[in-house]
């Protein structure tokens, strides 16, 4: 049963996810180093010994992705063509154009805005199927321009010619949002084989996409040598509420979390005491009603938190303390509480926002910062998919004016070389 605490006996902490651990680093480092060694054929070996699938190519060609539109059928097709219009819709306000300063004579300075060349997005795969991480992160990929989108995510059984095992609504999602080639490999495995390329499988400059611990430790591991969205632990959220909101809706929100796995962690933070307790008993109403109740319920009774505040001002003081992945703002008017807002990744306002309507239709990305980082960091968003470049430009009139300043600051770091190169040049005729 969930947890009942009085504000001032909550002292909130950053669940740490097994990412990170020693055992997991070690075999992880392993796994990266045999597949940077070896290529396909350790990859092939790992893929046998985690996935039980010995498979003749690890990509599967375009014409099953075609095929896996039809598989699917149109009524999945039909929903996931319209999340991906609303998240393209939303993603496309993100693109940021350069620009060119020539406000000062003889000087021209800017930025440029370039895509990232290529792209590798882990899709996880094992007890449930995410054809809308797919749409999250291969869309803004797309409208950033990068020109190769590889998915990489586990197969599931490589005597399906067709598939190898995957969900078709997972490949047909990859169609809809225009990726350009999938793999079927899984794991620390995949990382390694994006971060370094294999015979088979192209070399990526940056990784996204969730994943469990130790795809979470491949991706800190090749951090450097590629790029990577972020290290995400386990999938949380938190629920700030009074004593007007519907115990029932609010257990609901909390169990739609509990449900992603045994570590998921779901807060609810009131200034009632009663809504505290109904909640408490809706949510063991609910939990005998979900075919997942075993994840759910551990998750609950091991991570499940909720905490009787004093204010409503004092629940938003907790919540920013915790940094919330998500977090529900179930009040009247909650606009009005926006600004209270410092820490969250993703925030849902009123009591007809579910984070659902965010995971999979709303169009804001469902990829965010867990384990209380989104106290400095962001959601997944176009800018994660490109880069960009300075460039400065002074004619020879321009430099001599600035020639003194520069040589003296340098001077001052004791770079005399860095002075020299513009002494030069103020000298020269």
């Amino acid at each position: 049963m969930i947890q009942i605490l009085k504000s001032g006996e909550f002292k909130a902490s950053r669940k740490i996810d097994a990412a990170g651990t020693s055992a997991i680093a070690a075999s992880v480092a392993g796994i990266i180093a045999d597949v940077r060694n070896r290529g396909d054929a350790a990859l092939r070996e790992y893929t046998e010994r985690f996935d039980s699938c010995s498979p003749d190519t690890f990509e599967l060609p375009m014409s099953a992705l075609d095929a896996a539109v039809s598989k699917a059928g149109p009524e999945i097709v039909g929903v996931m063509e319209r999340a991906a219009k609303n998240i393209e819709d939303y993603h496309r306000r993100q693109m940021h154009q350069g620009y060119i300063m020539t406000d000062k004579d003889g000087i021209a300075l800017g930025q440029r805005v370039l895509p990232i060349e290529r792209v590798g997005l882990y899709i996880p795969g094992g007890t449930a199927a995410y054809p809308s991480s797919v749409l999250m992160n291969c869309i803004p990929a797309k409208l950033a321009g990068v020109g190769e989108i590889s998915i990489a995510t586990p197969p599931g059984n490589c005597g399906d010619p067709g598939f190898h095992g995957i969900d078709p609504g997972l490949l047909a999602a990859a169609k809809i949002a225009g990726a350009h080639r999938v793999f079927t490999i899984g794991g620390a495995q995949a990382i390694a084989a994006l971060a370094f390329g294999t015979q088979t499988i192209p070399r990526v400059d940056k990784i996204t996409g969730p994943g469990n611990a130790y795809v979470a430790e491949a991706k800190r591991q090749v951090f450097g040598i590629v790029g990577i969205d972020m290290i995400a632990g386990p999938s949380d959220v938190l629920i700030i509420a009074d004593g007007c909101a519907n115990a029932e809706l609010v257990a609901a929100d909390m169990l739609s979390q509990c449900e992603h796995g045994e570590d998921s962690i779901a807060v609810l933070v009131t200034t009632s005491a009663e809504l505290a307790g109904k909640v408490s008993a809706e949510i063991e109403t609910q939990l005998l009603s979900l075919p997942r109740e075993r994840i759910a319920r551990k998750s609950i009774d091991e991570n499940g938190t909720i905490i009787i505040a004093s204010t409503i001002e004092q629940a938003f003081e907790i919540s920013n303390e915790i940094a919330p992945e998500h977090l529900e703002i179930f009040l009247d008017d909650p606009l009005l509480y926006l600004d209270l807002v410092k820490n969250a990744g993703s925030i849902f306002l009123g009591k007809n926002a579910p984070v659902a309507l965010g995971d999979y239709y709303a169009g804001p990305n469902h990829t965010l910062p867990t384990s209380g980082t989104s106290r400095f960091s962001s959601p997944v968003s176009v800018d994660d998919f490109v880069k960009k470049s300075s460039f400065t430009y002074y004619t020879e009139n321009a430099l001599r004016e600035a020639g003194a300043d520069i040589a003296l600051f340098a001077e001052k770091e004791g770079l005399a070389a860095h002075s020299l190169s513009v002494r030069k040049r103020m000298d020269a005729k």
